[in-house]
């Protein structure tokens, strides 16, 4: 009989001690113990529903497969010595209690034939960062059936930086939520829980070694270095924030109120647009305080929310909202929500007397109770150098800085991967998704914050 015991790090007990009723992304840095986080959730509802328990386990190919078997052949011969058999031919787990674990491989449509009309109450699909895009991964939903008395759940792992972290980005860490708490996901229909992780937090293994190790196989990369270290899906590499915008400093959970101790500001940032995206931040301005246990330094600002009328299947496309439709969805959806004055700021180009029945585009928002002032927005390479300044200066307690919600989706899905301009290197090139980057420029360069004054607005 097995005499050893099983020994679980921060990480792995706080992923098990979440309901199986969510499902669970377990993005994080190398090292972190995911792994051997995923065994034990695959022992655990192996020892809860015995032979009713069908687990697969998937990678993209069969090599992948090994270390994990590894991992397996560890921890179940722990748990039960040679009571559990294992067949290396069909890379199948049969438990003394009856339970089924399957290691399988999907790479392709084709290799999904192989588990079409099959049954499994738990699917663990790891190393997703090395899927382009989601669609395998969504198809093996179809295969997730069970007893009534046993909840089915899909778990996904990953590390950021491989050619999946897009996806895996948008669709679950800016999702919204703070990690560890839980979120809806339309297109799984499910809810789900984002859990970190990084070598720092894993006390079995030696930290100091594996930093090292980490250090010196990218020290001309330090983007992927980031993601390796500190588990950061705030990172493209070569794009154009990418030295300065880092998920564990800028991103911050979504508020439940705006703050009403005295000194804090709050206004609108909008970019126009009807057949490109319109997007409008509410902003807070910190007096240099706390709030809801964050300290924002002085002058600090925070994207508290955002409305962004954009296509879902195209991040640079709207969805023809006219300013009157637009000012409506403002009132409605971001103001009301936040009980925010409807004022604020806007590009310039939005006062321009271009032939519109009101007289320009900012008359016609005016009209419908929406109230905007230029943003003097001066020239766009100085305003991206503001934000830059400000998004690397997040996190420093003695200096004003950028803070983005996980509400504010559209910001995440689009501005950490923006692009160099080829031909001027120091601005950003104008034909990706720059709406939600163009908004939050107008709010930086505002007279509210490049004077550091109180501005009235009209009411």
């Amino acid at each position: 009989m097995p005499t050893e015991t099983l020994q679980l790090n921060s990480f792995q007990e706080r992923l098990l001690s979440i309901p199986e009723e969510f499902d669970l992304f377990c993005g994080g840095g190398r090292g972190g113990g995911k792994s051997y986080g995923l065994a034990y959730l695959a022992l655990r509802h192996a020892e809860q529903y015995g032979v009713k328990a069908r687990i697969l386990y998937l990678r993209k190919s069969y090599k992948g497969l090994a270390d994990f078997e590894l991992t397996t052949r560890e921890v179940f011969g722990m748990v039960y010595g040679t009571a559990a058999s294992y067949n290396a031919q069909e890379h199948v787990w049969r438990m003394p209690n009856g339970a089924y674990m399957e290691l399988g491989q999907l790479e392709s449509a084709a290799d999904y034939a192989k588990y079409q009309g099959r049954s499994f109450t738990l699917v663990i699909i790891d190393e997703c960062g090395q899927f382009a895009t989601p669609d395998l991964l969504d198809m093996m939903r179809s295969n997730m059936r069970g007893p009534k008395d046993i909840p089915v759940r899909m778990v996904i792992a990953a590390n950021p930086g491989g050619v999946g972290h897009h996806w895996l980005a948008k669709r679950y860490v800016f999702a919204g939520a703070a990690p560890w708490e839980v979120f809806f996901e339309s297109r799984s229909k499910r809810r789900w829980v984002y859990a970190p992780s990084t070598f720092a937090g894993n006390t079995l293994i030696d930290r100091d070694q594996y930093r090292e190790q980490l250090e010196s196989s990218c020290p001309d990369d330090p983007e992927l270095l980031s993601a390796w270290v500190d588990g950061n899906w705030a990172i493209s590499r070569g794009a154009y924030f990418a030295a300065c915008l880092d998920e564990s400093r800028n991103a911050v959970a979504p508020w439940q109120e705006m703050p009403n101790e005295p000194g804090w500001e709050s206004y609108l940032a909008h970019d126009f647009g009807s057949a490109a995206p319109s997007v409008t931040y509410l902003v807070a301005r910190s007096p240099g305080a706390s709030h809801e246990g964050v300290f924002y330094p002085n002058r600090s600002l925070i994207l508290v929310d955002e409305l962004a009328a954009v296509s879902r299947s195209n991040l640079n496309m709207g969805l023809g909202w006219t300013a009157a439709i637009t000012a409506e969805a403002i009132r409605r959806d971001l103001c009301a929500k936040w009980d925010a004055d409807p004022s604020g700021v806007a590009d310039d180009a939005c006062f321009a007397k271009a032939g519109y029945a009101s007289g320009s585009i900012a008359d016609e928002f005016a009209a419908h109770g929406v109230h905007f002032q230029p943003a003097k927005k001066a020239d766009r390479v100085t305003g991206w150098q503001t934000m830059k300044r400000l998004l690397a200066d997040a996190g420093k307690p003695d200096k004003p800085g950028l803070y983005v919600s996980r509400l504010c989706e559209y910001f995440w899905a689009t501005v950490p991967y923006l692009a160099h301009d080829q031909r001027k290197r120091e601005d950003m090139d104008t034909t990706g998704p720059d709406h939600g980057a163009d908004a939050c420029r107008y709010g930086l360069m505002a007279e509210v914050w490049a004077r550091g004054i109180t501005v009235s607005w009209p009411t």
